[in-house]
């Protein structure tokens, strides 16, 4: 094993992958059952790593430090929305604002997913759809609540698009999602009457109207706030299948998703046809043929994973909920049904009320949460010393990715993450790329951003959702 590890180093070091501080930090090993570096099979069971903390249910954080941060974000934080604060009526500077912000036209070619390059004349439709030109000089501030889960777009179109012609993962279309119940200000059309750019609380995008219900400013902002209630502790929950009320039938819910519980339903009164004793009678809300909002109960099974508060914000959670996505599929901006690595570490955290930003870009820099910030200047030694000290539950930023640590392993901190692939050297000294895409555990150290650089080396910054 010695003369392994030797020959690894030497390896690295000639081929100039990593500096000598780096090639003796820990002898790696890449186990055949995984094919990923530093991970046996009993590491893919949260168990193992609840096992391995000295205090697993150790409260990080309360309820209350937890609201004070939220209300903290929403103060600081200039990538959230606060829709209370929307004023009764919106000018056309805001709104313009808001759409041309992100939806400007692509400059570079971008393929279809039969590999053809998108014609300029397609998008030219597409950045026409948006109709900018059509936002009034004054309109009235109007909500709605999201009855589905549903895809948010850079433009108003299904179209996906991709950088290049053999890439089909990474829709540049796609921007993120939102799940029943989110609520939303509804601040334009597109020209076809098909969608609308909605502001939500962490992203302002395109969503198409079938999955927005157009209600009072009242309802929709309280809806969310309504008690009792159920959150999704699981990855997802579905209620039942009811033809009576196609509106809620099989709704999906994602982890953290919260549902108002109609406590008062009588016992003996069925629910769309269905005894109610074996489920949890909530209230979603419906669109009408019309685009209006209406709420109806629905029967969510005591059997998927729900609570009736959100749950303890500890490591043996935070490691739990992590990996009640393993192995699900990568999926940027939420496509495929699925979350991206940002969206990833938002839902775990979301079902312990702490509410993150959307993207890396804006969770990284936060100024509402405990943030260690790295640059260029900064050397490895001062990026390992803070490695060495990683908690479960922070959140490892570098340039467009994010990770969460789930404990050490000898000293060196692991992570679970959402993530298109692995990169890390072999014995041999050669660059390994497993295509893992999807939620995947691995160590921190030996990952390798390019050829050169470590994972370490590209930090840019850490977020420590703890005092």
């Amino acid at each position: 094993m010695r003369l392994r590890a030797a020959a690894l180093a030497a390896s690295l070091l000639s081929l100039g992958l990593m500096s000598q501080a780096v090639a003796f930090e820990r002898t790696w090993t890449i186990p055949a059952e995984t094919g990923v570096i530093g991970i046996e099979p009993a590491q893919l069971d949260p168990a193992w790593w609840v096992a391995r903390q000295p205090e697993p249910d150790r409260v990080v954080l309360d309820t209350e430090a937890i609201a004070a941060q939220n209300a903290k974000l929403m103060q600081l934080d200039r990538s959230m929305h606060d829709l209370d604060a929307l004023p009764a009526a919106l000018d056309r500077p805001r709104v313009a604002a808001w759409i041309e912000g992100l939806s400007k036209r692509p400059t570079r070619t971008l393929y279809d997913e039969r590999g053809g390059a998108l014609a300029a004349a397609d998008l030219d439709a597409i950045v026409e759809n948006a109709n900018v030109g059509a936002i009034p000089a004054t309109q009235p501030t109007r909500f709605g609540l999201v009855v589905r889960r549903a895809d948010l777009r850079s433009f108003p179109t299904r179209t996906r698009v991709f950088s290049s012609n053999d890439d089909h993962d990474i829709d540049r279309f796609q921007e993120s999602g939102l799940f029943p119940g989110d609520p939303v200000a509804i601040v334009h059309e597109s020209r076809d009457g098909q969608w609308w750019f909605v502001v939500n609380t962490r992203y302002a995008a395109w969503i198409e109207k079938r999955f927005v219900a157009e209600g009072r400013r009242d309802e929709v902002l309280g809806y969310g706030r309504r008690t009792p209630f159920r959150i999704v502790t699981g990855a997802r929950a579905t209620t039942v299948y009811t033809p009576e009320e196609p509106g809620v039938s099989e709704v999906q819910l994602d982890m953290g998703v919260r549902v108002p519980v109609i406590a008062d339903w009588p016992i003996a009164k069925a629910v769309n046809g269905q005894h109610g004793y074996t489920s949890h009678v909530i209230e979603l809300p419906v669109r009408n043929d019309d685009g209006t909002l209406r709420f109806a109960p629905a029967l969510l099974p005591r059997r998927e994973p729900t609570a009736d508060a959100p749950l303890a914000l500890t490591p043996r959670n935070l490691i739990q909920q992590g990996f009640k996505f393993l192995g699900e599929r990568y999926g940027w901006g939420h496509s495929y049904n699925a979350r991206d690595c940002s969206g990833f570490v938002s839902e775990i955290y979301r079902s312990m009320g702490v509410q993150l930003p959307r993207n890396t870009s804006d969770q990284g820099v936060s100024p509402a949460l405990n943030r260690i910030a790295f640059n260029e200047k900064d050397d490895r030694a001062r990026r390992m010393a803070v490695v060495r000290e990683l908690q479960v539950g922070d959140l490892v930023y570098i340039p467009g990715h994010v990770m969460m640590v789930i404990g050490t392993v000898d000293g060196e901190p692991y992570v679970i993450h959402d993530t298109t692939g692995l990169s890390f050297a072999s014995p041999d000294g050669k660059t390994i790329r497993a295509k893992t895409n999807g939620v995947t555990v691995s160590p921190l150290t030996p990952l390798l951003f390019n050829g050169k650089q470590t994972f370490v080396d590209r930090i840019t910054n850490i977020q420590r959702i703890r005092p």
